[in-house]
């Protein structure tokens, strides 16, 4: 089953990808290339495979000129710094472990999210002027998400397990964000994102408590 789904899903973004080059359908090609390796990769890190990150990269590009055509500089911006976190996260799955080993999932301390709640809390304060000041078209909206999206993206490549609250809660401002901009394919892939998120976050556990059993 599993086998035949993947098999369909992968029709189904050839389909949206041929559809937008030849016209056939009333897409942006950069948006579909967006749609497609995005729900790829999140679709990967969910099942905890590494591939993700390669087709996480190849998203960002997409995505980087998608932004920057809508001006949403915060978003755009958000890409470059996936570039570079991207190829960190492929080395930290790899490597990141116990003597240069892969790395286990594993939850945060109190400590780190009350960190992440303080860094979320005043980055999207400084982030919200800056973009103000480039005349972004949703300064505050584009601040809290490019914000809250970092610090997740960060306990993803360490593969803590709350990466995913931070996801869903990122997921459900993106989706209105950008809808609201015009954006309906995009809004789409990020309410298919929200989905796989909570689907995410239930695997992982799932994924810890039997790696739990192993060690012990």
């Amino acid at each position: 089953m599993k086998c035949f789904a993947l098999w369909v899903s992968i029709l189904i973004g050839l389909g949206l990808i041929v559809g937008a080059w030849q016209k056939w359908l009333p897409l942006s090609l950069t948006e579909t290339l967006g749609f497609v390796t995005g729900a790829a990769c999140v679709c990967l890190v969910v099942e905890e495979n590494i591939w993700n990150f390669p087709l996480g990269i190849a998203n960002n590009i997409f995505f980087l000129v998608l932004f920057l055509n809508s001006r949403l500089y915060g978003d755009a911006g958000l890409q470059i710094v996936y570039l570079v976190l991207g190829f960190q996260g492929w080395y930290w799955w790899l490597y990141g472990g116990s003597e240069r080993t892969g790395l286990h999932i594993t939850r945060a301390s109190r400590r780190e999210l009350m960190s992440i709640g303080f860094i979320t809390l005043t980055g999207t304060a400084g982030l919200m002027l800056l973009l103000r000041a480039v005349k972004g078209s949703a300064p505050l909206l584009d601040a809290f998400t490019t914000v809250l999206s970092l610090a997740a993206q960060f306990l993803l490549n360490r593969k803590i397990i709350e990466n995913w609250w931070l996801w869903i809660v990122a997921d459900i401002v993106y989706v209105y964000l950008y809808f609201s901009r015009g954006l309906k394919l995009t809004a789409v892939l990020y309410f298919i994102f929200l989905c796989l998120c909570i689907a995410g976050g239930l695997n992982w556990r799932r994924l810890s408590d039997a790696q739990a059993q192993v060690v012990s």
